[in-house]
Formats: structure tokens, C-alpha cells, sequence
């Protein structure tokens, strides 16, 4: 029996149209109702980051964060996070084309909560991003966002 799971913002952190765009579709086929703010490249994550008290875009409760950004990297993205005391709390899903194992060990190391290398066929994608919504906003509990 499911039970219901309030809405999760989820902050996508991709700079790829495409894989936002299939993002936005898993997403939609599971009927979520959580809100998406995408950022396109690593400033403006850490922007939407730093800025959430403002009232423009609310905190994310999960972040999907992609490795290979243009203007801020995303490996100091999710430096910037895990050292912010009140941001560290929020989950980050590390979604990458890298298999990289120097890649998958410096982002735990950094705190990352999970590490997961893109899948190439447009169904495994869809079922990868439906099983972190899945988990994230159905099985885990996460912390309140202030």
C-alpha cells in the first residue's frame, strides 16, 4: 500500500538539453508532483544555492548534480555544498557520464550521497532517474529544508 509522500524540490544540476529533458519525462511518466529547478551550469546552481533565503526558488530537498559543467566544475559545486552548514543536510545524487574511478572516489570524499554513471539507452535512464526519485522522496527520510 503506497502511502503519501509530500513534494520534493529537486535541484538538476545538467548543462545537457537532452538529459533534461528526458529528466523532466521520467519524472513526468511517474506522475510527480515534486517541483524541478534546473541549473545549466555550475554558478548558477551555486546561485539558486546561496541565494534559497530570498524566496526566488525554495531550498532543494534533493540535488542531482552532473560532474562536468561549464563555468564552476562540478566537483567544486559539491565541495561548496558539503561545507555549508546548513546546506551539507541536502542529499546529492551524483548523475555523471563518468566511470571514472578517481571521479566516483574524490566525490565521496566529498561527501557525495550516491554516484551513479548515466546510463546510454533512454529507457535505463528513465529508470535510473525513477528509482532516485523513487528512493530520495519515497523510502529515505530526508532532513527538513529551512
Amino acid at each position: 500500500m503506497e502511502h503519501a509522500v509530500p513534494p520534493v524540490h529537486i535541484l538538476l544540476v545538467e548543462d545537457n538539453l537532452n538529459d533534461v529533458e528526458i529528466t523532466r519525462r521520467a519524472l513526468k511518466r511517474r506522475r510527480v508532483t515534486d517541483e524541478l529547478t534546473v541549473a545549466r551550469d555550475g554558478q548558477e546552481a551555486l546561485d539558486i544555492l546561496f541565494s534559497h533565503g530570498n524566496g526566488d526558488v525554495p531550498p532543494p530537498g534533493l540535488i542531482l548534480l552532473d560532474l562536468n559543467l561549464p563555468k564552476v566544475d562540478g566537483r567544486e559545486v559539491l565541495e561548496k555544498i558539503k561545507a555549508d552548514s546548513k546546506l551539507r543536510r541536502i542529499p546529492v545524487v551524483v548523475l555523471t557520464a563518468s566511470a571514472r574511478e578517481d571521479d566516483i572516489a574524490r566525490c565521496y570524499e566529498l561527501g557525495a550521497n550516491t554516484f551513479i554513471t548515466k546510463p546510454v539507452r533512454f529507457e535505463d535512464f528513465i529508470n535510473v532517474v525513477t528509482t532516485i526519485k523513487e528512493y530520495w522522496t519515497g523510502i529515505a527520510t530526508l532532513p527538513s529544508v529551512e
